[in-house]
């Protein structure tokens, strides 16, 4: 069984386009996609948790 593919942190905030700053305040406020920690303390984000954010983000602005 393949692994889903895991994004790290500056590859999700270049896909969506936002800044360190911007992206830690809406995690902050549980509005930014879910992140997975590492044991050694990295972040992820899997493909899918980010293309499940996208098409919430879409809904909410349509």
């Amino acid at each position: 069984m393949a692994r889903p593919k895991m994004l790290k942190l500056p590859e999700v905030r270049e896909e969506i386009e936002m800044s360190r700053a911007t992206f830690y305040r809406m995690r902050a406020r549980g509005r930014a996609p879910k992140l997975i920690k590492l044991p050694n303390g990295q972040l992820r984000c899997r493909r899918a948790d980010l293309d499940a954010w996208w098409s919430s983000i879409e809904e909410a602005a349509a």
